[in-house]
């Protein structure tokens, strides 16, 4: 096995040390979901963790790390007799982005169990990481049906398999984390919840530590056990410190006071459900285990909230993350009672955490401060505090006039404007069946979904058609000589079932920022526009990307990506002004739907043409070159939607011009909305002339 990183020898990063290692003295607080920066030593820290965790007691033989003193009754390899058994380090399972859900939870052998009537069943990472840690890098790019049974078993702290009338229960409790890139996209309100505390992560500043992590690394690579053994103590005293806070944890006690003060926090953030509230009690009561107290502090509440609030307050992908420390403080005083008097300094092993040196310090080192230390001083605000009182917020700073235009800016342009309110907008989807990744929008062949039918299977069989597999083999029971009531089933009559959900598609965004546009300010509603439909690619899990055209040429301003909220800031930014090159920013958008189709060839695309369709610009014939442009899309077959922007009692149409150039649909900004009466009159209208036209 490699030598691992110690996790002593990491720099800074306290917060994150602290929530693992809270993690590692009560599991039950729920895990940690780690976001951050590419490069940050996500993974270095959660790897190294396992390293510390003391070693595991098992039962001999058993693969479901059933602990020997008490076995699980319903254990797949059980029953066990309590007694003496072997020992094993704790595990680390890393669960691959790519994983299938048989990997996740095990798979069973359905070929067997037809045959021989035996229910074999093969344990998955979910099994492996019993009473260990389940590590999930880039836990935002999973599917959401993995992610589901991810954090439904961390919950539960079991797992249940369900297959063709089979079923198989096993426990699976243990300390799940996950890390993640926010740029590469969020996840869903609901899912973030699950997670008990959130960290986050970035690079640092300084560059005195900077050179110290460049050393320390070095070091480590040039020779990785030299460099290991250096850490051995502080490891040592780290791991001691981890056993005694677990030993201790049983004692410490909540007092009505401090429950209050938790309640009260939770109240004030209006977090949704009573899950805030329950993993505060419990990182409060690991906090004050592993300052070596019995009693809960008001300190360990403030720390607790900071570490198990901030990801709960987020209900959109366009609310930033934090939470507000002057209103926590204000809170916590308000609703504060007696409280135990402190001990200057924990008694146990690592009083000051593991290592007392570290980038500042004589010796190695990096320690985790203890209850709420490492934060920002009084005079420093840290990054996500509140704007002062007499600083309007960014949605309340009025969109400068063009007359205030920067010197310099061509004629013609304006500066940003702001969106409008979001709101619900209708479903737009791509025709067809397609075989992309999961998601909410367009109809595709996938794993999860209703059954439509059966084939011949290809590779190892997942989802048994047990119909279908029966009406195979039917026709051939007397020339197989079948005696008795049974089914003689044979391997070619085997049928995997072949379902229909639906798939995540690349909307690209293709928005005209002319001054046509905002000649008649419309840019505010346009705008607004594109971030409820926006808003509408998180929910679906669509991938996303933003071309602007206006002036003499169209940018890609957001190459495609997950992060919905990359693009929502984009779009915030977007100056208007100028001629309109409506044939560039198809062009435009032509090329990188070109790029996409090579790295994902899968993902369908969804092309969401936002404009007035005006074309006064990129050429002697403008309009003439914008429908050229539309047919290279059309020729492509992607489909196309045109957001047509045009407004006032006279309108020229060019935008459903465009649309039927481009071989897709037109829709004005009013239609848009899920519940516009415009457009809900026009649905009625087309299905009324289909219905007249089917009847003659």
């Amino acid at each position: 096995m490699s030598t691992r990183y110690p996790f002593t020898a990491v720099v800074g990063m306290d917060d994150l040390r602290l929530a693992l290692l809270l993690n590692a003295v009560s599991p039950a607080v729920g895990g940690v979901l780690v976001r951050g920066e590419k490069g940050t030593a996500k993974s270095t820290a959660v790897r190294a963790l396992a390293e510390l965790l003391p070693a595991v007691p098992v039962v001999a033989g058993c693969r479901f790390s059933c602990d020997p003193v008490s076995p699980d009754p319903g254990c797949p390899d059980g029953p066990h007799e309590a007694g003496p058994g072997a020992e094993r380090p704790a595990r680390m399972v890393e669960l691959p982005v790519g994983a299938s859900e048989d990997r996740l939870v095990g798979a069973l052998d359905i070929e067997k169990a037809l045959a021989d009537g035996v229910k074999a069943f093969e344990p998955g990472l979910l099994a492996d990481a019993h009473r260990g840690i389940l590590y999930v890098d880039e836990v935002n790019l999973l599917h959401d049906h993995l992610i589901d049974l991810l954090l439904d078993a961390a919950a539960m702290g079991s797992s249940y398999v369900e297959r063709e009338g089979v079923s198989v229960r096993h426990a699976a409790r243990f300390l799940l984390v996950g890390t993640m890139n926010p740029e590469e996209g969020e996840l869903r309100p609901q899912l973030l919840d699950r997670f008990g505390l959130t960290v986050e992560v970035a690079a640092s500043r300084e560059p005195e530590q900077r050179v110290e992590v460049v050393r320390r690394r070095l070091a480590f690579e040039d020779d990785p056990a030299a460099f290991a053994a250096r850490w051995t103590g502080e490891e040592t005293a780290l791991r001691g410190r981890i056993v005694a806070a677990r030993a201790l944890l049983p004692q410490v006690t909540l007092g009505d006071a401090v429950l209050l003060q938790i309640a009260a926090t939770c109240a004030a953030f209006e977090v949704d459900g009573m899950r805030a509230d329950i993993v505060m009690a419990r990182t409060a009561t690991a906090l004050a285990a592993w300052a070596g107290r019995t009693e809960v502090t008001s300190e360990d509440v403030r720390q607790a909230a900071l570490l198990a609030l901030p990801h709960r307050r987020r209900r959109s992908p366009f609310d930033a993350p934090g939470l507000d420390e002057d209103k926590l403080d204000e809170t916590l005083e308000q609703f504060k009672g007696d409280e135990p008097e402190e001990d200057p300094e924990p008694d146990g092993p690592g009083d000051g955490g593991p290592g007392d040196g570290g980038p500042d310090g004589g010796g190695p080192g990096g320690g985790i401060p203890p209850q709420g230390e490492g934060h920002a001083p009084d005079d420093v605000a840290p990054d996500d505090a509140p704007a002062p009182d007499d600083v309007p917020a960014p949605e309340e700073v009025p969109a400068p006039e063009p007359a205030s235009a920067p010197q310099g800016a061509r004629a013609g342009e304006r500066a940003a404007v702001k969106a409008a309110e979001p709101f619900r907008t209708k479903m737009l989807s791509v025709p067809g069946l397609g075989e992309g990744a999961a998601g909410r929008r367009s109809r595709a062949r996938t794993e999860h979904g209703r059954t439509t039918g059966a084939t011949r299977p290809r590779g190892a069989l997942t989802k048994l058609h047990l119909a279908a597999t029966v009406r195979a083999a039917a026709p051939h029971q007397k020339a197989r000589g079948r005696t008795g009531r049974g089914l003689v089933v044979r391997r070619d009559d085997l049928r995997q079932a072949t379902r229909e959900g639906r798939e995540g598609n690349l909307v690209l965004f293709a928005v005209d920022a002319s001054g046509s546009m905002a000649a008649r300010q419309r840019m505010s509603a346009v705008k607004g526009a594109v971030l409820s439909l926006l808003l509408d690619a998180y929910q679906r899990r669509d991938k996303v990307g933003l071309v602007t055209f206006r002036g003499r040429d169209a940018e890609v301003a957001l190459p495609p990506t997950s992060s919905v909220d990359a693009a929502a800031a984009r779009l915030e930014q977007l100056p208007t002004g100028g001629r309109t090159p409506l044939s560039a920013g198809l062009l435009k958008a032509h090329d990188v739907l070109r790029v996409e189709r090579l790295r994902d060839p899968s993902r369908r695309p969804l092309l969401v043409v936002v404009t007035d369709g005006r074309a006064t610009g990129g050429g002697a014939d403008p309009v003439a070159l914008a429908a050229r442009a539309a047919r290279l899309h059309a020729a492509d077959g992607t489909a196309s939607v045109v957001v047509d922007c045009e407004t006032g009692p006279v309108r020229l149409g060019l935008a459903v011009s465009l649309a039927r150039e481009l071989g897709g649909t037109a829709v004005s900004l009013d239609e848009l909305r899920a519940d516009s009466i415009a457009g809900l009159v026009r649905d009625v209208q087309g299905t009324h002339r289909t219905t007249a036209r089917r009847a003659a």
